[in-house]
């Protein structure tokens, strides 16, 4: 099964007690992508300038992304700049350079019209709606957003979370979409919005899946999967990123669309969560092994005696 992902490609300046990269490819798309082509074929949809270079191009050709619907824009591509020197949990943004990013519109190819899986990245509302309708075939939507549209255009995002099966948000993002401290009670009511099912990533302490009355199976239990000791943390970008493409690319590589899939989709979204935090940028992305993944996975297991 193919998955469309749509986002971002950008240019990262990281600062972490591990060190400093300047200039790193890194963006949503890029770590959603990278990600989930472990798992189910992937296509890109995203604007890039004149300084996204064939070898560039190779980092995710390499691991069997189509990039076909990436867009050549005249221009600098998307550049962002942040360390975590105080705290890994949370960037402090340093520069952001919108560039050829700030006039995207995305232009999907005949080619990907026959998408059965799409990812809405984090990008502006009425665009991640605009690519929804394109598509027909579509058997699964996930999206994310953050704070910025929460506040801004609460319009548009309200139209577009009823067309997104399931939301991947944070903890703050959930509280403030929802206006309500209450974390169970937030939850409640953002997929009283539209969402089936609405992940909330946790950071350092896991993920938690609620689910609407009657989606994808029965009943409206939330399950909870804990994240993964990791002894050394280089880079904490993409790590939310990463664990969307874990999560949506399971669950496209499997048959049904069911609550048990969806619950261990949550594990292999902290598998490739935990794995992209360990180097800077994309760098431990690109050349993991299957083998790796099902040895972390299994740990997660015996974790939590998943069964």
């Amino acid at each position: 099964m193919s998955i469309l992902a749509v986002g971002s490609i950008a240019f990262d300046t990281i600062a972490t007690p591990s060190g400093r990269v300047e200039n790193v490819l890194g963006g949503s798309a890029t770590y959603f992508s990278l990600a989930a082509s472990y798992f189910s074929e992937v296509r890109v949809v995203a604007v890039v300038g004149d300084d996204f270079t064939i070898e560039h191009e190779k980092t995710l050709k390499a691991r069997g992304v189509d990039i076909r619907g990436i867009d050549r824009a005249k221009g600098k591509t998307f550049r962002w700049g942040g360390h975590y020197l105080d705290n890994l949990d949370q960037a402090k943004t340093d520069f952001t350079e919108l560039n050829v990013f700030e006039q995207f519109q995305p232009r999907i190819p005949p080619e990907y019209l026959d998408s059965q899986f799409l990812f809405l990245g984090n990008i502006q509302p009425n665009l991640q709606a605009a690519v929804r309708l394109e598509l027909d075939n579509v058997r699964l939507t996930g999206g994310d957003t953050m704070n910025y549209w929460i506040q801004r255009t609460p319009r548009e995002l309200a139209e577009t979370l009823k067309l997104v099966d399931v939301l991947l948000i944070n903890d703050s993002e959930a509280k403030m979409l929802a206006g309500d401290k209450s974390l169970p009670r937030a939850a409640r009511k953002v997929l009283a919005m539209g969402p089936q099912a609405l992940v909330i990533k946790h950071g350092e302490y896991g993920a938690t899946i609620f689910f609407r009355e009657g989606a994808f199976g029965v009943g409206s239990h939330p399950f909870r999967a804990p994240a993964l000791p990791i002894e050394e943390v280089q880079d904490p970008t993409g790590a939310g990123d990463s664990f969307a493409g874990g999560f949506m690319g399971y669950i496209a590589s499997q048959g049904q669309l069911t609550r048990e899939v969806l619950k261990r989709a949550l594990f292999y979204g902290g598998v490739m969560g935990s794995f992209a935090v360990e180097r800077f940028g994309t760098e431990r992305l690109q050349s993991l092994g299957r083998e790796e993944i099902e040895a972390r996975f299994k740990v997660f297991r015996e974790l939590t005696h998943l069964e």
